[in-house]
């Protein structure tokens, strides 16, 4: 993008904002904003000609998403650790549950020049969330299901594995289904008085039958009836982002399908270990479970 503004004004127009994120734009692709300029110079004190054009989509928290972009053939780190680019120079980058709340961003151009963000996430505290009355075989399952639940973490970690070069992600998410928000990202479950694992998703819940739509663009990696939750699915948004939605009634789509934003995959339900029908819906990027709300605004009840 090209524009001609004094420091000065550059300066006035990002204070207020240089601990914040840039708001996701609306169109298909990123944006660069009057902030980077600023946010290289600060950085690394180079002058207006050496700049290094780097861009941050996203909320500095536990549990978020980070979509950005750097020059085309630079290479980006975290903490020091190599982070995947793509033809264009975009990158995304996640950050755990209980991620360290100190990061560094780091961006260096093949000539040397580097660019460089101190990032201070900020520390949630989560919910705790008591659900009594299920059966017991669905809090501590039978032997003779064991083996089945093996098999099913092992088809989602294969369903996740995939490394493409697809960038739907790069786009606003739309809400995937109409509802109320019963479960949030981080909280933690006490089924029958037994502490389980975090809850890794956002629960919308709504009647059975009621629309699920893809929120981004994506290619089916799963489409199956798993133990724990139920009729499943799994999409690939590329650069190793996937959402996932758990408890569905209906999938109307088939493994291997690429579906447009926006397109119904089928109905909310109640399948699997649930207590009744909502929509369980989760982002990871690789191995990281992401919190789906850092990428949203509004409600789903909207």
């Amino acid at each position: 993008m090209a524009f001609t503004l004094s420091k000065d004004t550059l300066r006035n127009q990002i204070s207020s904002i240089l601990n914040c994120v840039v708001v996701l734009s609306a169109v298909a692709s990123i944006s660069f904003v009057s902030a980077a300029l600023e946010l290289n110079e600060q950085a690394t004190g180079l002058s207006s000609q050496e700049q290094i054009d780097v861009v941050l989509n996203g909320k500095f928290t536990q549990g978020a998403l980070l979509r950005g972009q750097a020059p085309v053939g630079a290479k980006v780190t975290l903490n020091g650790e190599p982070v995947q680019t793509n033809k264009d120079g975009k990158f995304v980058v996640g950050f755990e549950r209980e991620a360290q709340l100190q990061q560094t961003l780091a961006v260096e151009l093949d000539n040397g020049k580097k660019w460089q963000r101190d990032i201070t996430l900020e520390k949630r505290e989560y919910n705790i969330q008591r659900i009594d009355g299920l059966e017991q075989k669905m809090v501590t399952p039978p032997a003779e299901v064991t083996a089945r639940i093996k098999q099913d973490n092992i088809n989602v970690a294969n369903a996740r594995s995939g490394n493409t070069d697809l960038d739907a992600l790069f786009t606003r998410f739309e809400w995937p289904a109409k509802g109320a928000i019963t479960g949030v990202y981080g909280s933690q479950r006490i089924l029958n008085g037994v502490p389980k694992w975090p809850h890794y998703g956002l629960d919308i819940a709504n009647e059975t039958g009621t629309p699920v739509y893809a929120p981004v663009d994506g290619v089916v990696t799963m489409a199956d009836d798993l133990y724990y939750s139920g009729n499943t699915l799994i999409l690939d948004h590329g650069m190793r982002v996937f959402s996932t939605f758990l408890h569905m009634d209906t999938i109307t789509v088939e493994v291997g399908d690429t579906v447009k934003q926006g397109e119904q995959i089928g109905t909310i339900g109640s399948t699997g270990r649930s207590t009744g029908p909502h929509l369980d819906w989760r982002i990871n990027l690789g191995n990281i479970r992401l919190d789906p709300h850092t990428i949203m605004s509004g409600s789903p009840e909207q």
